[in-house]
């Protein structure tokens, strides 16, 4: 298995992202080409243009809304559990002052540089991309949604 890093994190779901998607993709576009090549049915052609079109926006929403939705809550919760075995006390203050994209860019990062890029993402507001291109040692997330 290919080493993690900043460069291949990021995680696709074949059928979904590179079969099911170009399908809905190209239905759409041959129904837009139809409704102005065939006027005789051309609103037979909108209607199946709204159709596949309302297919598709469901199926990129209701996806991620639900996948990243709980997984942005264990993100939050991993960190939580993280910082209280580092620190050896609750992070509530802590978590308040950090955004969502610098937790979930901190989880990469063992636990050594995840205790100087904190203190970073905490005193210099760096965003989480910047966290993420200062890591030294990757810590891989095979996981992620």
């Amino acid at each position: 298995m290919e080493k993690q890093n900043y460069k291949n994190h990021r995680k696709f779901y074949p059928p979904h992202h590179f079969i099911y998607l170009p399908v809905l993709i190209l239905s759409e576009a041959f129904g837009i080409y139809k409704v102005y090549q065939d006027e005789q049915h051309q609103l037979s052609w909108i209607l199946f243009s709204a159709v596949i079109f309302l297919i598709f926006y469901l199926a990129i929403m209701v996806r991620q809304h639900y996948a990243l939705g709980l997984q942005n809550r264990l993100v939050r919760l991993e960190f939580k559990q993280r910082y209280f075995e580092l620190f050896n006390h609750r992070s509530d203050e802590v978590e308040e002052k950090l955004t969502f994209d610098q937790i979930a860019a901190l989880r990469f990062a063992y636990d050594d540089e995840f205790k100087e890029l904190l203190d970073k993402a905490l005193h210099e507001n760096i965003p989480g991309d910047a966290i993420k291109k200062s890591i030294k040692s990757w810590r891989a997330d095979r996981h992620r949604i």
